[in-house]
């Protein structure tokens, strides 16, 4: 693995972004505008929105980051750029880590924005500290960043990239607790829960929000953090080297 050729990697993957201005107004505007939109509906009601947008600042950047990175890196795979890189003598590593290390500083700004509207503009109360649930929305964005970059080797197609957001993303904003605490839910789909990875980052967020213990927030970054890790391991898999 070469530092050089992973940081290489990551900035011509940001250079390609940076021209890219409508995949950078959904990633820096949309979820702002989901929380904003969020806050007003329930603008009679700002409880339940200190109840439930904290948590909404971790997963509105998760679903978008999927989305954006999914589709990004599968243009890179259909385009033949992957196949081209596969060809030379780079460790897959440095690689998928230029590519994880590119998205990932993109996730980390959307975030930021999404919190900074949140807190800054929208008047976002939490018992918690801020800072402990800003850095829990970046993990999520990152998360969502490591599953699209995974479940991009199984699209073939824009189209079907896309796809994988009601398949992938749904489900577990559904089974996450957001809308209905798991412990009322059905058995299985509780058993079911467990092991999703946004039940333990919308867990930590809530956590936090609701200002628990540090054990029990680091717990769930831990997992968060644990999975993150998986899916860019999962990831080096779908990588095929092929001789010129």
């Amino acid at each position: 693995m070469s530092a050089r050729i992973t940081g290489a990697t990551a900035l011509r993957v940001l250079q390609q972004l940076r021209r890219d201005p409508r995949t950078l107004a959904l990633v820096f505007l949309v979820p702002p505008l989901l929380i904003t939109l969020f806050r007003y509906v329930f603008n009679g009601q700002p409880g339940t929105f200190d109840r439930i947008g904290g948590p909404l600042v971790g997963i509105f950047p998760f679903s978008s980051m999927f989305v954006v990175t999914s589709i990004a890196m599968l243009r890179e795979r259909t385009s033949g750029t992957l196949e081209r890189l596969m060809t030379m003598p780079l460790a897959k590593l440095d690689i998928l880590l230029g590519y994880g290390i590119a998205f990932a500083s993109v996730a980390a700004v959307q975030a930021s924005i999404t919190s900074a509207v949140a807190f800054g503009l929208l008047g976002l109360n939490v018992q918690g500290a801020v800072w402990v649930v800003i850095l829990l929305a970046m993990s999520n964005a990152v998360l969502g960043m490591s599953l699209g970059l995974f479940i991009s080797a199984f699209a073939r197609t824009e189209f079907q990239a896309v796809q994988f957001m009601p398949a992938v993303v749904f489900p577990q904003i559904l089974l996450c607790g957001l809308l209905v605490p798991r412990a009322r839910m059905d058995h299985v789909l509780e058993v079911i829960s467990y092991a999703l990875p946004l039940t333990w980052a919308f867990d930590g967020l809530s956590h936090a929000v609701r200002g628990s213990s540090g054990g029990i927030v680091a717990r769930d970054a831990g997992i968060v953090l644990a999975v993150t890790v998986a899916a860019l391991a999962l990831g080096a898999t779908t990588l095929r080297r092929r001789t010129p």
